[in-house]
């Protein structure tokens, strides 16, 4: 018999994702087979399913944890917000449609039956399925169309363990608040919860958990300290980028300009993790810091609006700037459509805008498209001859004088394009810098020693690490646990 748990928040960001994976990656080292499952995903990074079909990173990364394929069963409805036209919606990894707020409100009832249908999927033949919420189950007001939260944990039957994250602060405030405010079937569904994010002495919390259960009469699972591990982890949620401090200035500098949409950011994890690169988060306001040796341009769910707010914000006048004192500029996905000199959207995928004028720096032009590329690619890099696995996400089609000199083949056809003197590049091809020998050779070219780790092997070890944690800190009363 499958057995089932989901751990939902007492809010965004308190930590369910790495919980979930953590907890995931604990079972399948205890020989059970283990799928993760999130109902509704709200989120521009995306992945690439095994079995074909676009899926919210943090499931991809989980069912990595489970050492199992991953699918778009994993995660059935998936949000990508865009600019005007509110959120593509994806169900069961295809484009099902696309709504603004209040019109995906009435839309939700919908899409239960593909998130039941994905749930009976996943649990065939698994002996646990670890579910993930989204948000919080205390925004009572959207209860009645809830897919995410209590609307699945009720019709699907799964006990729910609540998470509080307590580095924000006010922990029993939110955990006692949500058992105020849930109504009485709801409140039942929670078996108990996990404190998560505590730094210090765990012992000075013990008078904390008996004002919790006073009030609510949950048993605490466990009190999680701050998991240093999980930042080696890829972050579901772009509001952590708006966390990323500048340390000690090391020796390459690399500048991002948080654009609004920002997809797929999580291709810039390996580089954060180099001991010689210092990666940059240039926030609004901010200028792009003149002694960086590289400017990466990032994916972008919403191309066109990204490309005005980065003129806005003056980041094209740095960036013109930058490649005039021969510093190199590396577009990805959307950020190598703003590469070049137009961009065309005849049908209004993306809104009002049908026209704009690109940065200029590849002789390229591209024309947005209904029909959308989802696919994980083996390619062959040209300019270092390295083998690269990556995936592709993209609308569009790109042609012009500099796609004659591509960056990488895939499949025989020909990706990106460069500047005659190499310095600018673009590519469709996501993952890019995952890929050791790649990073390495790139980083050489930029004047720093080539890739210091094994990306892949830390992230695999650090879900081992956070799997060990859990093992010793977590009750063995946890449903599907004990």
């Amino acid at each position: 018999m499958t057995q089932s748990i989901m751990l939902q928040g007492t809010g965004s960001d308190v930590g369910k994702t790495v919980l979930v994976a953590g907890l995931c990656r604990l079972a399948a080292n205890r020989g059970m087979k283990v799928r993760p499952f999130k109902p509704q995903n709200m989120s521009n990074n995306a992945a690439v399913a095994d079995d074909g079909g676009e899926i919210g990173r943090a499931q991809w990364l989980q069912a990595l944890a489970c050492r199992v394929p991953s699918s778009v069963h994993m995660n059935p409805v998936l949000l990508k917000p865009q600019s005007s036209t509110g959120s593509q919606i994806v169900v069961q990894g295809k484009v099902w449609g696309q709504a603004a707020g209040r019109d995906y409100q009435r839309l939700k009832p919908q899409l239960m039956g593909a998130v039941m249908e994905s749930w009976e999927t996943l649990r065939d033949g698994a002996d646990l399925v670890i579910v993930e919420g989204a948000g919080s189950p205390a925004e009572v007001n959207l209860r009645a169309s809830d897919i995410a939260n209590m609307g699945f944990a009720t019709k699907a039957n799964v006990p729910v363990v609540l998470v509080g994250d307590i580095d924000r602060g006010g922990v029993i405030a939110s955990l006692v608040g949500t058992h105020t405010i849930l109504s009485k079937a709801d409140r039942q569904m929670i078996t108990g919860y996990l404190i998560n994010k505590f730094r210090g002495d765990i012992s000075l919390f013990d008078s904390g958990l008996v004002e919790i259960e006073k009030h609510t009469g949950w048993p605490c699972f466990g009190v999680i300290p701050w998991l240093r591990e999980a930042g080696q982890l890829p972050a579901e949620d772009s509001v952590v980028l708006e966390r990323v401090a500048r340390g000690a200035t090391k020796s390459l500098v690399i500048a991002v300009p948080l654009i609004e949409r920002i997809a797929n950011f999580d291709d810039f994890d390996p580089l954060m993790a180099e001991s010689d690169v210092e990666l940059v988060m240039v926030r609004p306001g901010e200028r792009l810091p003149p002694e960086a040796g590289l400017v990466v341009i990032p994916g972008s769910k919403a191309t066109i609006s990204d490309l005005m707010m980065l003129r806005d914000q003056g980041w094209d006048h740095d960036i013109d700037q930058h490649v005039a004192r021969g510093g190199r500029v590396l577009g990805i996905c959307g950020g190598f459509q703003m590469l070049g000199n137009k961009i065309y959207d005849p049908h209004g995928i993306e809104g009002p805008v049908h026209e704009i004028n690109g940065l200029g720096l590849l002789n390229i032009e591209t024309v947005m498209a209904p029909a959308k590329t989802v696919q994980n690619t083996k390619a062959h890099n040209l300019s270092y001859d390295v083998k690269l696995d990556g995936y592709e996400i993209h609308l569009g089609k790109t042609q012009g004088i500099d796609c004659k000199k591509p960056f990488n083949t895939i499949d025989g056809r020909s990706d990106g394009a460069m500047s005659k003197d190499g310095k600018i590049v673009g590519t469709y091809m996501h993952g890019l810098f995952a890929n050791d020998v790649f990073r390495g050779r790139y980083l050489e070219d930029l004047g720093v020693n080539g890739a210091n780790l094994n990306y892949r092997m830390e992230v695999d070890r650090a879900l081992d690490q956070i799997a060990g944690r859990l093992d010793e800190l977590v009750s063995s009363n946890l449903p599907g646990f004990a």
